[in-house]
Order: C-alpha cells, then sequence, then structure tokens
C-alpha cells in the first residue's frame, strides 16, 4: 500500500493540467487535479476560446460589410447591432465549460480539489482545508497578465484579456497597449465589430514573425482602419470628461494624445508563481517563472512543471506538448527521460488573414549562412482559390540553409495555421521539402502556396545535381 494519497497530483486545470491529469489517469496512476478557479484555465475562460469566438463574429460581420466584393449588394443600408456580441462569446465559454465540469472528470476517476494550493514538503500539499500527499507533482498553475509601469494606468479602469471578455457591451473606442498576438488579434476583431481601435507599441509588432510578412499584415489592419503607432512611448495616462487621455511620444510625432473610451492591456504574460509555498518543497524560481531542466523536471526531483509557468512559448499547445512529455517522466520507470525540444513549435496569430510561422525567419537565417540562406515564395494573388474566394492577401515563404533543409516556414494568408501543418509533417517524418511538390492536391485549394514553392525547391535541386550539370554542360557544348 502506497504511503501516499497519489501517485500524481496536478495543479492547475488549464490546458497543460487537464492534459496531465488525463494522461495520469491513463497510464493507470491514482491521479488529482487541484485547481485554484475554475477547470479551463486561461484558455476556456479568457484566453482561446472567448478571442477565437470574438474573432469568428468580427469576420461575420466583416463578410456582411464586404458582401459588394462577392457580387451581392442590400436594397437597404446595414447597420449591425453588436449588443449582443460579448453574451454570445460567454454562451460558447458556457458549453466549452460543460465538458470541463469538476464532475466530468470524478467520473473519469480523476479526483477534483477546488482551492488555492501550498506546499507543505516535497511531497504535500494542503488545499481546501484538507492535506494531501503524492509521490509526484505536476506544476501547471499558468500566467496572468503583465502590467506595464506606466505613470496614471493604476488610476484608470483598464482591461486586460482576464477582464475584457466580462464587457457587458463593445466599448466605442479601445486603445491597446501592445503589439503581441493578443493586442493585435483583439484590436482587429474589435475594429471589425465598429470600435474605433488603436494599438500603441513600444518597439516593432509581432517581433518573433518574419519582418517582410509583419509589413503586409500592419498594411492589412490599416486598411481596416486599425490606427497603428509603432516604436511609440506610452508616457502617461489620463482621465477627462468621462474620456480616457494616452500622452504619447515618437520620432515622428513628437509628444501627442491620444484619445479613447477604454484602453486594453496587453504587454505579455507572468507566470503565477506566488501563493504555492514552492520554497517549502525546495522548488527552485524567481518572478520569471519556475526554473526545468530539459526534461521539466524542478529543482525537486519528483516535482515537474509545465506551461506558462515556466516561461517557454506561451501556447496551450506547447502545454500540451509539454504535459505529456512531464507525465510519463514522472510517473513511469523508464531510465531515459523524455526531454522537450522548442526547435519546430508552431506560432500563429489569427488575425484575418492568419499569420502563422515556425523555425527560423529570414532574418535569423541570413545571420547564421548569409547569401547562401535560400528563400521561396508565393503570394496568394497567383493562387486560383484565393481569387474565386476574393481572399488574395498573403504570402507563404519557406526557408533553407545552404543544405537544402527547411528551416523555417512562414504563411500570412487566408488558413494560414492549418497550411503550415504539411510543411510540418514533412519535416517531422524525415522528407524533402520537395517531396511535397509531388504529391497530388486537390484543385483548386489554399494547398498551392505550399505546393507551388515545393516544386520551384525541387526543380532547383534536380538542377544543382552533380549529374545534371554534367548533362547540361555537355549538350551546351555541340
Amino acid at each position: 500500500m502506497s504511503k501516499y494519497d497519489y501517485d500524481l497530483i496536478v495543479i492547475g486545470a488549464g490546458s497543460g493540467g487537464i492534459s496531465a491529469a488525463m494522461l495520469g489517469k491513463n497510464l493507470g496512476k491514482k491521479t488529482a487535479l487541484v485547481e485554484k478557479n475554475k477547470i479551463g484555465g486561461e484558455c476556456t475562460w479568457s484566453g482561446c476560446v472567448p478571442s477565437k469566438a470574438l474573432i469568428r463574429t468580427a469576420k461575420a460581420a466583416h463578410e456582411i460589410k464586404e458582401m459588394h466584393r462577392l457580387g451581392l449588394k442590400t436594397i437597404a443600408p446595414v447597420e449591425l447591432d453588436t449588443d449582443g456580441v460579448m453574451d454570445h462569446v460567454r454562451s460558447i465559454i458556457h458549453d466549452i465549460y460543460q465538458e470541463e465540469k469538476p464532475e466530468v472528470f470524478e467520473k473519469l476517476g480523476i479526483d477534483v480539489y477546488i482551492g488555492a494550493a501550498q506546499f507543505i514538503d516535497a511531497h504535500t500539499i494542503k488545499t481546501g482545508g484538507k492535506t494531501i500527499s503524492a509521490k509526484s507533482f505536476v506544476l501547471s498553475t499558468g500566467s496572468g497578465a503583465a502590467i506595464p509601469d506606466i505613470p496614471g494606468l493604476a488610476d484608470i479602469d483598464y482591461l486586460t484579456n482576464e477582464n475584457l471578455f466580462l464587457l457587458p457591451k463593445l466599448p466605442e473606442s479601445l486603445l491597446v497597449i501592445g503589439g503581441g498576438p493578443i493586442g493585435v488579434e483583439m484590436a482587429q476583431a474589435l475594429a471589425r465589430l465598429g470600435v474605433k481601435t488603436t494599438i500603441v507599441q513600444r518597439s516593432t509588432m509581432l517581433k518573433k514573425d518574419d519582418s517582410e510578412l509583419v509589413d503586409m499584415l500592419i498594411e492589412h489592419l490599416r486598411r481596416e482602419d486599425v490606427q497603428i503607432y509603432l516604436n511609440t512611448k506610452q508616457k502617461q495616462f489620463k482621465k477627462a470628461n468621462g474620456d480616457i487621455i494616452l500622452v504619447a511620444e515618437n520620432d515622428e510625432l513628437g509628444e501627442f494624445e491620444l484619445t479613447s473610451k477604454a484602453v486594453l492591456i496587453a504587454t505579455g504574460r507572468r507566470p503565477n508563481v506566488n501563493g504555492l509555498d514552492l520554497d517549502k518543497a525546495g522548488v527552485a524560481y524567481t518572478q520569471d517563472g519556475i526554473k526545468v531542466n530539459n526534461k521539466l523536471q524542478t529543482s525537486t526531483a519528483n516535482i515537474y512543471a509545465i506551461g506558462d509557468v515556466i516561461n517557454g512559448p506561451l501556447f496551450s499547445h506547447v502545454a500540451e506538448y509539454q504535459a505529456t512529455n512531464a507525465v510519463q517522466n514522472a510517473v513511469l520507470p523508464i531510465p531515459i527521460k523524455k526531454k522537450v525540444n522548442y526547435d519546430w513549435i508552431p506560432w500563429v496569430t489569427f488575425t484575418a488573414p492568419e499569420l502563422a510561422h515556425v523555425g527560423l525567419t529570414e532574418a535569423e537565417a541570413r545571420r547564421k549562412w548569409g547569401d547562401k540562406t535560400r528563400v521561396y515564395r508565393q503570394s496568394y494573388k497567383n493562387i486560383d482559390r484565393a481569387k474565386t474566394d476574393v481572399q488574395t492577401t498573403g504570402m507563404s515563404k519557406f526557408i533553407f540553409d545552404p543544405k537544402g533543409s527547411l528551416v523555417g516556414a512562414h504563411i500570412f494568408g487566408n488558413h494560414a495555421a492549418e497550411l503550415l501543418h504539411e510543411a510540418m509533417l514533412a519535416k517531422a517524418l524525415g522528407k524533402s521539402f520537395a517531396k511535397l511538390g509531388s504529391m497530388v492536391h486537390a484543385y483548386p485549394t489554399y494547398g498551392d502556396v505550399v505546393k507551388r514553392p515545393s516544386i520551384k525547391f525541387y526543380v532547383d535541386q534536380l538542377q544543382n545535381m552533380f549529374l545534371v550539370k554534367i548533362v547540361k554542360k555537355l549538350f551546351s557544348k555541340k
């Protein structure tokens, strides 16, 4: 009989924590799931789910306004009533939560504890007035919105992703502070729903993405009336006559003011490390996150950590990937532990069109290989399916090292997130990018933005083969 109550306790029930608990149970381990607030975490309540629901509604609104591009006209002017938008978003959250209620996991044999967790020692925690123990732990407590130090910010009722979706109605106007994925996605979605939206970013926008495609996205957003101020310092917030005023400054305009009814802070995330009494368990951490090795093991051998709390790539799909590795390392008696590898992790900004990438940007590749870097592009303007859909904004871009290995894939355009997986699959299976061009693609589809560069790459590879060069040289002499 075990001296512990559980084989595995997972602390934090976001996407990573849920995956960890489910895997622990499926591996035959007695498992408990501890959550401070509501199961589902940020992804369900203030991240992936509500943001994508809002984006979908915004897409519908935009298509109605743009229907003339498809040969449709309205008999009378069309006005959209957006008063029910946030209620709709919350209804989607409610529907998804029905599959994440504590009783759902209890029926599966996972014990659920609702309450903050605090370590007593490396094998014991207290939560909700109870003390429970486990042989192993997985920490998945996520992150919260990082709030910048801007004078006057504390004096206004600013929004973050954590309370944006609680608004009863959409604001008339919105200042978005931050040019990362969250800020850019929400700025476009709300602008499409009639909110006068402005992005203010201290540096460049979407710094992890390829700059050529980011520039295309910025141009597209501005065409949709999203105001964008880059390399702009946010100096001070103040209130006047029911408005919020931001005093800003950049090299082009000097000091100037922007006025809005609401402000959304989207300047990054901070790991949730406080309140766990990690010191009592011997777990090393800083305010930047819990420290783990490449096996996701903390400084205490039986405790592992995943997701936003370790401040790696902050994505739900990464947390789920980490959960799979961490749980196996924690509970299986295997001598070789599974290591995580973040070299080929997809990044997606769900604007319309989407911006997706994996691997190195062109700039990163050129820093390593200079002019020996090879780049293949395909514009959406020359794709038949994009023409039929009147969705010709975009470009795919594939980057190779001097040996012809795919080191980066970038797509800005319709269905970019799904299309990216085709290039990723070739890489995962150890196949040359050229193989994709030999595969029969259905016509007409957006798959051509991957297929055509693959064919170009194959032709170049063929022409550079030694025997082909010899044959061409011989024929050229005749």
